[in-house]
């Protein structure tokens, strides 16, 4: 029984192969997942996906149609997939529910000191012997508040690094969390840590409540020359919104792992093509804006993580069982 694997990145695929491959076979595919490919998977009982396929209510129907029986998505998140349809087709769909925070958390800190301290602008200049520092003063991020919109594994992660430099810490969430309260974080409300932090980091998931979490209305309450990050999901930020702040100038700077249209551009060569998102190519056009390609979890540990996870989500369908990745049981 082969398991048929869409997205799957170059680094990736050795670890798919080597997990799955003695025991099942798997076929990996750089291939995204979607109405033009999904025909692909026919007699796959087996299919795992990634975060940017696409598996809509006629991807999936198209999927059950093949002898598709099981789809294990290689995120946590799992937005980009029509459960209610799943469940009218009897499918089984399974996820990632945990995986190193400190990948994510990391290289939110990551970016935030890059942005912050305008390093791959000077690289750049230093690459053209060009060793002038104007334009590239930063702040001290201690002494400054950090607010964190989302405070499970990912943002308490990222709360400890803001509290070993010295920051005070504001979060939001639907729950207090008791290892945050012990950093000396205030939980407030959203309105006030738009308006009080100086470093903002998005970690919450993508739900209808948090859709455009971070829209025009928030944005202009941000302090004028604050930091924003978003290593969370893309949806998470009206992306149009932001560009019409940083036209005016207001934040200090923006780094963004996410993207709400991400599907079919990020993990993609689109090097000698014209860029036909509009939205995308404009925040790029910004000096203080960095972007990178959804990597915010791809280190070795997290990566064998998911797979490992990916690899236990099939042994219990195999079985029998339900395990706490299941989303939906058929």
């Amino acid at each position: 029984m082969d398991v048929l694997a869409f997205g799957v990145l170059a680094d990736e695929r050795p670890l798919l192969e080597t997990a799955l491959g003695d025991r099942l076979g798997v076929r990996c595919l750089e291939t995204f997942l979607s109405r033009d490919t999904a025909a692909v998977a026919e007699g796959h009982e087996i299919v795992s996906s990634g975060v940017n396929d696409v598996l809509d209510a006629d991807v999936l129907t198209t999927l059950a149609a093949g002898g598709t029986r099981l789809i294990t998505q290689r995120s946590t998140g799992y937005n980009n997939i029509d459960l209610a349809r799943a469940r009218e087709l009897g499918l089984t769909v399974a996820r990632v529910a945990h995986y190193s925070p400190y990948a994510v958390a990391e290289f939110a800190w990551a970016l935030a000191l890059a942005v912050n301290r305008r390093t791959v602008r000077a690289v750049g200049r230093t690459r053209e012997f060009d060793f002038r520092l104007t334009g590239l003063m930063g702040w001290d991020f201690h002494g400054r508040t950090a607010g964190v919109l989302g405070t499970g594994q990912i943002g308490t992660a990222f709360a400890r690094v803001a509290h070993g430099f010295g920051m005070r810490l504001l979060g939001w969430d639907v729950a207090e969390n008791p290892e945050c309260r012990a950093l000396g974080m205030t939980y407030v409300d959203r309105e006030r840590l738009f308006a009080e932090a100086d470093l903002i980091s998005l970690h919450v998931p993508l739900l209808p409540e948090t859709h455009h979490l971070v829209d025009a209305a928030a944005l202009a309450r941000m302090k004028d020359g604050a930091i924003l990050i978003n290593t969370g999901r893309g949806g998470l930020i009206d992306a149009p919104a932001l560009v019409n702040t940083l036209k005016r100038g207001r934040l200090d700077g923006v780094g963004l792992d996410v993207y709400e249209e991400e599907a079919g551009v990020f993990y993609v060569d689109h090097s000698m093509e014209a860029m036909p998102d509009d939205v995308l190519a404009r925040l790029m056009t910004f000096r203080n804006v960095l972007i990178t390609s959804h990597q915010a979890y791809f280190t070795r540990d997290a990566v064998r993580q998911i797979i490992a996870a990916t690899a236990g989500n099939i042994e219990d369908y195999l079985a029998g069982r339900v395990g706490e990745n299941v989303l939906v049981a058929g």
